[in-house]
């Protein structure tokens, strides 16, 4: 019987450094000084790609807004912006584990918007999980769950952050 219990015991063990190891590992990380021209998000594949000189350097699976069909529309949809921006602004003191703020809405956006008399919306970010929430890791990823951002877990987030240009 103790060695039914040692058997349970170590295979309990390896499930739990094997779920540890999922949610938090970076099993391909980018070399030091990378830096990266483009990211590329695929909504529907709920997929980040980066790349530099239109080579894929490397894709990270995401989260996107509780609403992730369709283009953004107004403030408040939970859907995440389709088009072109650009990464405008860091924040390393965000209530998420840092955010690169993408330039959302564009001119065009606010004119869409604007004829249907509502706001664009604003803030749209590339972020990690909530502050104090790490350790979720790459669990959040089971749904979409943000207001409309595009979400990475905060060891990947960081890799990003460092890869992105001012």
């Amino acid at each position: 019987m103790v060695v039914i219990w040692k058997i349970f015991a170590l295979f309990f063990l390896t499930c739990v450094l094997a779920t540890f190891l999922y949610a938090h590992g970076n099993f391909h990380p980018l070399p030091p000084n990378t830096t990266i021209d483009r990211i590329v998000v695929e909504k529907s594949a709920r997929r980040l790609s980066i790349l530099r000189g239109g080579q894929k350097l490397k894709s990270y699976r995401i989260a996107l807004g509780r609403n992730p069909i369709g283009a953004k529309e107004q403030e408040g949809d939970l859907k995440t912006p389709e088009g072109i921006y650009q990464i405008d602004s860091r924040n390393p003191q965000s209530s998420f584990h840092l955010a690169l703020h993408i330039s959302y809405p564009s001119e065009e956006d606010n004119a869409r918007a604007a004829e249907h008399g509502v706001p664009a919306g604003c803030d749209i970010m590339i972020h990690g999980l909530p502050n104090g929430e790490g350790w979720i890791g790459a669990f959040h990823r089971r749904t979409d769950w943000t207001a409309g951002c595009i979400a990475l877990t905060d060891k990947e987030i960081e890799e990003l952050w460092r890869a992105t240009p001012d």
